[in-house]
């Protein structure tokens, strides 16, 4: 049954022992939230900055360089195989998914929520986060198996290999998909369709059906496709997005010491009642800069995994990076466009507080500006969901037979299109409930793996470190002289 603009107004309502299903839902995500992830998470992210004595900080300019391809970045093995993936086309990939609604509707959330103080807990986030990152994606490059076309890993992968617990691989697996193929999709199709249709008149169901087929275009190419499509998207949007933002900050120049000192007063409850929004601004600054930079979520190094690169740890950096690139840059440029309009106060939350922003500081056409970045945002991260759905697709299938791998890859990928068309018919509130659950579930197995597996990731990092204080410029792994490791467990290593 549809609403006055043709979507459905809600899912049917299940009780359980006479509570509402979203009910229970929004419970446990509350519990989750308030007294376990949050802990978890900031804590895992405080100890990795310690014990690698800020490898996010330090290494940043090796981050770059690599990014910038001023860096030999691929393997040694790559000039056999010249069809291999670089590093750059994974970090795309995993920026890709990063970049998303979380950027536009999840800040503004944020900010509603927990007030401008917000802001400064997803830097802080993103600023210690960015270690747990470099860890989980160093851990799956060290990890990764071969494929034919390219390489391919992931948690899934270092908890079977790693660890050598192959029941936490299937459980993460199984979450994974249910989480970014599922929910995170569907989420992001919803908000593609929602503000598609407030622009273009046009029933909802066929917008959901060009999206499908669109996915579909992409997705059945494989990932080498995947990562053509995203190398070229991604730079041009999020490039985009910060010029404008920019822009508007040059514009609104007077009013930005003004806009900081808010950001800061209300990050510690100076000016508010008994500092009582503190709590709320933390729990919303590390839930929305988890749900957008997805660092220690598990799920980046599955695109850190197939990167072709002479070291575990040059992938780590690059995805330590970007988070950066992620939080401090793009989230920060929502922020300030909400701030700088003066509209954060006008009653409206998500996406219709970042348009309404956008409305102000640019007029009328700032409304298909975000249009656009909607649809960019939101369809690159469809599209890095869908790859990270299928990396443990194969985990799971290919563990009965290549066949199996076959069939399910096959069944996986109609399903990832079937999905993004019933997003049409699915609340925005269901959506956020599903994903705020099953992100929790796989942050807390994949930090509980990494903190296991986390001296693994500093010896690299120690090996990487004295190469490059020998003046090797580009350091090379050899899983034979790795002392901390079995070399026939690194497949993906010559």
């Amino acid at each position: 049954m549809y609403d006055t603009q043709g979507f459905v107004v809600d899912i049917p309502s299940v009780s359980i022992c006479g509570l509402g299903l979203m009910e229970i839902i929004n419970s446990i995500n509350d519990a989750l939230w308030s007294y376990v992830i949050t802990v978890v998470l900031v804590g895992a992210a405080i100890y990795f900055t310690v014990r690698s004595r800020g490898v996010q900080f330090r290494f940043i300019k090796d981050a770059f360089r690599i990014m910038t391809g001023r860096d030999r970045n691929t393997h040694r093995s790559a000039l056999a195989h010249p069809r291999k993936i670089g590093s750059f086309k994974a970090f795309t990939i995993s920026l890709a998914s990063r970049v998303g609604t979380g950027n536009l509707a999840g800040v503004a959330s944020a900010m509603f929520v927990g007030g401008p103080g917000a802001v400064f807990w997803m830097w802080l986030m993103a600023l210690l986060g960015s270690a747990v990152a470099f860890v989980e994606s160093t851990l799956a490059q060290l990890y990764k198996k071969r494929g034919a076309d390219s390489f391919y890993g992931g948690p899934a992968y270092y908890m079977e290999t790693g660890l050598g617990k192959r029941w936490m691989g299937i459980l993460f697996s199984i979450f994974m998909i249910l989480s970014f193929s599922l929910a995170q999709s569907m989420l992001q199709a919803q908000t593609i369709i929602t503000s598609l249709h407030d622009s273009i008149p046009v029933n909802p169901f066929f917008l959901a059906l060009s999206l499908g087929l669109l996915l579909a275009l992409i997705v059945f190419g494989g990932v080498r496709r995947i990562s053509r499509v995203v190398s070229y998207m991604v730079p041009f949007m999020a490039l985009g997005y910060i010029v404008l933002a920019l822009g508007v900050m040059i514009w609104n120049a007077p009013q930005i010491p003004h806009m900081f000192a808010t950001i800061f007063k209300s990050a510690f409850g100076l000016g508010q009642v008994g500092g009582g929004m503190v709590g709320i601004a933390v729990q919303q600054g590390v839930k929305r800069g988890l749900f957008s930079n997805e660092a220690g979520e598990g799920s980046a190094p599955n695109a850190a995994a197939i990167a072709d690169t002479s070291h575990p740890v040059k992938q780590g950096l690059m995805q330590a990076l970007g988070v950066f690139v992620d939080t401090i840059l793009i989230c920060s440029c929502t922020a300030f466009i909400i701030l700088l309009s003066g509209q954060l106060d006008c009653g409206e939350d998500g996406i219709l507080l970042t348009s309404r922003s956008f409305e102000s500081v640019i007029g009328p056409a700032g409304r298909w500006f975000l249009t656009l970045a909607i649809f960019l945002f939101a369809f690159t991260t469809i599209i890095g969901n869908y790859y990270y759905g299928e990396t443990n697709v194969r985990f799971l299938a290919g563990r009965i037979s290549p066949k199996a791998e076959n069939i399910g890859v096959t069944v996986y990928r109609v399903a990832a299109v079937v999905i993004i068309m019933v997003a049409a018919y699915v609340s925005l509130q269901t959506a956020w409930a599903v994903v705020d659950l099953t992100m929790g579930l796989i942050t807390l197995i994949n930090v509980s793996a990494i903190l296991m597996l986390g001296k693994k990731a500093f010896a690299l990092l120690r090996d990487y470190s004295a190469q490059r204080k020998a003046g090797i410029a580009d350091p090379v792994f050899d899983k034979h002289s790795f002392t901390e490791e079995d070399p026939s467990k690194l497949e993906g290593w010559s």
